[in-house]
């Protein structure tokens, strides 16, 4: 890119040493390479210019306009980093951002990670561990760590995993996440379907469950859908298993699109989506994971909100349960919804 304004950013100015050598020895070997030492910046007339910048002063920042800007070891920066200085500098020029580092838990970083499996078309998301690193050097003392450090330590650093932090609302969720989805029904299997709406913002989404073995056998999503469409493939979806059973959530836009899937033969019902209500539908959802008694299509949208899903303790003592800000938790009301349809239970249920 001809021209390109580079901002490469490490955590601290300790960090950035290492970049700055390789940058300096880059420009020593090409003259037509101008280096400002005093300003840590590389400048090749009409090619462009790259910068090193550290995340803790990151006030140097503010203001500057960027094609590219490089976050290395992004997990160790403070969200308002990410948020209030580096997203702005790349407003003006419409430029990309390349996120690179290794998991720190379910933070700012890991959330930006989901926003790529989820999304596709502006964000992209990647992972590899040690062991796909071409140098043998690096593999061998991946096989080394293995033997020193805890399984914790060794899924995050060496394996590249967000491991669990262990104040989730949904524990055992990876390991219930091993089933391949399903298109149609068996024949002598009984489903439910959960479906919870949507329409820009949100997802629609729509999980079948086999309710003798608690397994969710596939997941419909959809964003940016007409309501026709989402009715049009909610019903195709139903006949696909049996004449699935549908446990749909009411509220908003739901009670109008229950009753006209009522009124096209869907075998739908509604739900009621309240504190008390949704708090009874996600424990009973959270106990499954718990004791191993529910599987689920290996999905790594939904597997990711349910691992970030989130607790508030109220003033008045009750749980209010909902997804951390910026992300969703359509995938997790749909399976929670199948699991109560599963369960046969009439709390929060209503005909409509």
């Amino acid at each position: 890119m001809l021209g390109a304004h580079v901002a490469w950013v490490a955590p601290t100015y300790g960090n950035s040493r290492a970049l700055w050598r390789f940058l300096e020895r880059a420009g020593l070997q090409d003259k037509r390479i101008v280096t400002r030492k005093s300003e840590r910046e590389l400048v090749i007339p009409r090619a462009g210019r790259i910068g090193i910048y550290t995340a803790d002063n990151s006030v140097g920042m503010r203001g500057e306009a960027f094609d590219i800007v490089i976050c290395d070891e992004a997990p160790q920066y403070h969200e308002e980093v990410w948020s209030d200085v580096l997203m702005p500098t790349l407003a003006d020029r419409s430029g990309r951002a390349f996120l690179i580092g290794t998991p720190k838990g379910r933070n700012w970083f890991w959330r930006e990670y989901q926003r790529g499996l989820a999304d596709g078309t502006h964000y992209a998301s990647f992972t590899a561990p040690s062991s796909a690193n071409p140098l043998p050097s690096i593999r061998r003392a991946a096989e080394l760590a293995r033997q020193y450090v805890s399984d914790r330590t060794y899924r995050q650093e060496w394996l590249a995993e967000f491991v669990e932090d262990g104040g989730g609302v949904f524990r055992r969720v990876a390991e219930a996440a091993t089933l391949a989805p399903m298109d149609r029904g068996e024949d002598g299997r009984y489903y439910v379907i959960g479906a919870d709406w949507g329409r820009t913002n949100d997802a629609t989404v729509f999980a079948v469950m086999d309710v003798e073995r608690r397994a969710v056998v596939a997941l419909d999503r959809m964003t940016n859908t007409d309501y026709n469409l989402q009715l049009a493939r909610l019903r195709a979806l139903s006949e696909r298993f049996g004449n699935a059973r549908v446990l749909a959530e009411l509220n908003s836009m739901g009670g109008p699109q229950v009753e006209r899937a009522q009124a096209e033969g869907v075998n739908i019902t509604g739900f009621t989506t309240t504190n008390t209500s949704k708090a009874a539908m996600i424990d009973a959802l959270a106990l499954a994971f718990e004791r191993g008694e529910l599987s689920m299509v290996a999905d790594a949208v939904a597997v990711g909100e349910l691992q970030a899903y989130e607790s508030e303790r109220l003033p008045g003592g009750t749980l209010r349960y909902s997804a951390p800000q910026g992300m969703h938790d359509d995938c997790v009301v749909a399976i929670g919804l199948s699991l109560w349809a599963a369960r046969g239970s009439g709390v929060g249920a209503v005909e409509v």
